[in-house]
Parts: C-alpha cells; structure tokens; sequence
C-alpha cells in the first residue's frame, strides 16, 4: 500500500487571527478556503473552494470541517455509529479519526471551482 503524507487544509496566520478576535468576521458567518490535498477525492478535487457555514447542523453524512484531535484543522466526511462522531476521507488512503461532536467547526454547504458545472451545493 502507498504511504501518503497527510496535509491538512492551509489557514493563513491572519485568517485564525480574524475569527478569533470578531473585528472583521462573525464567528457565525459562512467562510471559504481551498482544498489542498486529495483526502477527499473524488468529491473534492485538490485546489476547489469549499464553502463552511458555521451555524449550519452536522449530521451523519455532512462534509465537515472540523478540529483534530493534534489540534489542526482537518476537512472530511462525518459518520455517526453508535453515538461515536468519525471523520472519514473519501479517499482510502487516509486515516479515519474519532472525534468529539464540539470539535465541528463547520458545514461545508458549497462546492466551487474553476468551471460552473463544478459547482455544487450541499445539505
């Protein structure tokens, strides 16, 4: 099996400062970045934009973005068993994680890229 070196999405220093200190950005607005690697192909292609919407409710099913447990941020699909919340990448070779629900800082609502028919709007 293929080793793959796992990167997570790129947040820019002034981007966390932003969120965390509420001047230019409410906590609870929509915020977008791109996606950096293939963790979630063939869904997500490396370099789309994602749309997060911070107030929107997960659900089993819903693409997150969310806080690992090595206190990084992590874009991947949620499942629930059990009362147990996972984050699973659509591509295998990437690790699935366990998390508490508080760590879900996000939906993601809206897939752009660089075509229309690439867009894409989520639950």
């Amino acid at each position: 099996m293929k080793e793959v070196q796992e990167v997570k999405i790129g947040i820019e220093e002034a981007f966390r400062n932003n969120m965390s200190d509420g001047d230019s950005c409410s906590a609870a607005e929509p915020f977008a970045l791109r996606t950096i690697d293939d963790s979630m192909e063939p869904e997500f292609k490396a370099g789309c934009i994602i749309i997060i919407d911070p107030g929107h409710v997960a659900r089993d099913g819903s693409y997150v973005f969310a806080v690992d447990n090595k206190s990084e941020y992590i874009f991947r699909q949620l499942r629930i068993k059990n009362d147990r919340h996972f984050l699973a990448p659509l591509n295998d070779l990437y690790e699935t994680i366990e998390i508490k629900f508080e760590q879900i800082e996000g939906v993601i609502t809206q897939r752009a890229g660089k075509r229309r028919t690439y867009h894409k709007h989520y639950d």
